[in-house]
């Protein structure tokens, strides 16, 4: 397999041979050096380390032909290529996009560590670039490199990576820190020695087999201990850890009996921090992370943190879901978490695992960029039209097509990631019910709906202002119930989407005239006595005339109008509705007039059954009295010598006139009761005002 490697070489060598890095050296010199730590360092297979030259041969060079390389190798560096598009404008606001994005180009998992692997070598030497170019690599590494490697459990690349990065992005703290670790490496020393000596013997006489391992942070990592803390370098406590890892039978009791043993003769021995204890056995993470976490005192008074688990423990912690990188406050999602612990699967086992076999990379979001640059994110599927929308609103509204690198496209034209889109408008454009068809982000649709709504509201507006006009012209009646039978008979179920029709010309008016004309209303619900006179002659005898139970004014067939709240004896009608039955109107109701006029035919002619009264009626008086205490317990007064019962009293100030406007409901058995009430507040001292509304 060395004979891909030499031959993607060659191939590179040949094209990059003009081009030279930031610090004069030939260009070759990076692949180079990235081919070495994908072989050397990550112990990944010839085919990654060709795929490396490929690339930096084809990157910039896209004519270059590499179709004579395995098909595996050509996936590689077609996601190698696509990453290095990524140009991101403000990484630190838009990383977890980016990095989804770098994980959605990668179709052969081994794409994101050879990335990773090519931002080490250019980190490890960042010195040659300019300084603008610097600070741009520093920040990217920092938003999207380190947790990328920190998710693969490349450990060791995430802490060079960290250790560059906090070199450069603060010097002064860097050397601070890495000089105290320089000047304490004597002592850490001796503390490891001295803690572990007077347990060697316990440990030995328990027949407990156990492995030591001993670590020190990195510079970056007591950083931001500090920071988090807000604490000194001495005051870190787990700057220095000793993890005991114990070889036993994987069973879950003898495990658990083992590692409290352990930490018994640990608490013995040295002074533990009881607050620090951190019981993962007894509950374990939702992850299924397990160990037992304590932080002891030495004699000399340092603290130590001490970690205690099996070898099980130690591997699934490492290894499998409940992986340090699955749970140490890195964001993910669970699809592509499965997905990144296949590549890690694929790193530790590259001789069992073909890249066909292993799942793709989440595809329920496309990744595309507007010509500035800017990362937008659309679900799979998505079109032009859903991007318009997803820039704003009105650039959706107006949108006519757009370009999708440079060529033209229309309005449903499908996305894919990686895609560039401008997007091209017109001040006449206006959405159609057919776009609902093109798009499938949520945004898009609401939007859509809306200004199709607000269109048809503003034509259903100007149809029934047209169909009013002509109806008027021509002196024809159109009322509800006619109304309710045109549609039906053309199929319409929506008032507003029939006016709209009139608006937008689809229904001509003349037919509506014909139709009314048709069925003779002029002639039939019309007659040569006045629509008052026909409404209020209630003597006339008739058969129509509806007889209303004081009792129950409340039954199927008739209710009370909410308007003018009738009371037994007032004089009354009744109309005719088309939901709610027959509606008692008072005679002096505020609508009856416009009822009367408008809907003669749907009057009702009613009398009171009782002669004596034998029911509560609901009624409301509006009174108007001067600024006076009195005039409110004299309004009170009055209604308690009569027969009604007070259900509300509002008082409110009048600041502008000086007086009071009081609101007072009653139920009253009939109007001659009511009409008692209201002469004896009128004749109070301090009233001004009474009226029944």
């Amino acid at each position: 397999m060395e004979e891909i490697i030499e031959r993607a070489r060659a191939l590179a060598l040949e094209v990059l041979k003009d081009e030279q890095r930031f610090d004069g050296t030939p260009f070759i010199g990076h692949p180079d050096a990235v081919a070495a730590i994908v072989r050397d360092e990550l112990g990944l297979p010839a085919e990654c380390s060709a795929a490396v030259y490929l690339h930096e041969a084809t990157r910039v060079h896209k004519e270059v032909d590499i179709s004579s390389f395995p098909q595996d190798v050509l996936t590689i560096v077609d996601g190698l290529n696509k990453i290095s598009t990524i140009k991101p404008k403000d990484t630190r606001l838009e990383a977890e996009n980016y990095k989804k994005l770098i994980v959605q180009y990668s179709t052969d998992p081994r794409v994101t560590v050879l990335k990773i692997a090519d931002r080490l070598e250019v980190m490890r030497n960042l010195s040659i670039f300019p300084k603008t170019s610097r600070d741009q690599k520093i920040l990217e590494t920092l938003m999207l490199y380190i947790p990328l490697a920190h998710q693969l459990g490349l450990y060791n690349i995430k802490s060079e990576l960290e250790n560059i990065y906090f070199r450069y992005a603060d010097p002064e703290q860097y050397r601070a820190i890495t000089n105290k670790l320089k000047a304490t490496e004597r002592d850490r020393e001796r503390l490891m020695a001295e803690f572990i000596e007077p347990l060697k013997q316990k440990l030995s006489d328990a027949g407990i087999v156990y492995k030591l391992k001993i670590r020190t942070k990195t510079a970056y990592s007591i950083y931001r201990k500090m920071q988090v803390q807000k604490v000194p370098f001495e005051g870190v406590y787990d700057v220095f850890a000793i993890r005991f890892i114990i070889d036993c039978e994987q069973d879950p009791k003898l495990e658990k009996e083992l590692c409290w043993k352990v930490y018994s003769y640990v608490t013995e021995e040295y002074e533990p921090d009881t607050k620090r204890l951190r019981d993962w056995l007894t509950n374990p993470r939702p992850n299924g992370y397990e160990s037992l976490h304590i932080t002891v005192k030495n004699r000399r008074g340092n603290a130590l943190e001490v970690q205690i688990r099996t070898k099980r423990m130690d591997y699934e912690a490492e290894n499998g879901q409940a992986a340090h990188w699955a749970y140490k406050g890195v964001q993910h999602e669970a699809n592509m978490d499965r997905w990144l612990k296949s590549v890690r699967y694929a790193l530790e086992h590259p001789s069992e695992t073909k890249p066909e076999d292993l799942p793709q990379p989440p595809t329920k979001e496309i990744f595309v960029f507007t010509p500035t640059g800017e990362l937008r994110i659309l679900s799979a599927g998505a079109s032009v039209l859903d991007f318009a929308f997803n820039i704003h609103t009105n650039v959706g509204i107006h949108c006519t097509g757009g370009r999708v690198g440079g060529k033209a496209v229309s309005i449903r034209e499908k996305l894919h990631t990686g895609d560039t889109v401008e997007i091209i408008t017109s001040k006449n454009q206006r959405p159609n019910r057919d776009w609902l068809n093109y798009v499938v982000t949520s945004k898009a649709r609401t939007k859509i709906k809306q200004e199709l709504d607000a269109e048809e509201r503003k034509l259903a507006a100007n149809g029934r202002e047209l169909l009013e006009r002509r109806l008027k012209n021509w002196k024809l009646e159109w009322p509800d119930d006619l109304q309710q039978e045109y549609m039906k008979a053309h199929h319409y179920i929506s008032v507003i989407a029939f006016m709209a029709d009139i608006g937008r010309e689809v229904i001509d008016v003349n037919d509506i005239k014909a139709y009314i004309q048709k069925q003779g209303l002029s002639a039939e619900r019309q007659s040569e006595q006045s629509p008052r006179e026909r409404a209020l002659n209630f003597s006339s005898g008739s058969d129509e005339i509806l007889v209303i139970n004081a009792k129950n004014v409340r039954g199927l067939d008739y209710k009370l109008a909410k308007c003018c709240n009738p009371v037994f004896g007032d004089d009354v009608f009744g109309f005719v509705t088309r939901t709610d039955g027959i509606k008692i109107h008072r005679i002096g109701c505020p609508n009856a007039a416009q009822l009367i006029e408008k809907y003669p035919y749907r009057i009702q002619k009613v009398v009171w059954q009782e002669s004596a009264s034998s029911g509560d009626f609901q009624c409301t008086l509006s009174i108007s009295a001067d600024k006076e205490q009195a005039a409110i317990s004299s309004v009170m007064d009055v209604i308690n010598q009569f027969k009604a019962s007070l259900r509300s009293f509002n008082v409110n100030e009048n600041a502008r006139g000086g007086t009071y406007d009081i609101s007072v409901r009653l139920l009253v058995p009939s109007n001659t009761e009511l009409d008692k009430i209201v002469s004896q507040i009128s004749n109070l001292k301090n009233i001004l005002k009474v009226k029944r509304l």
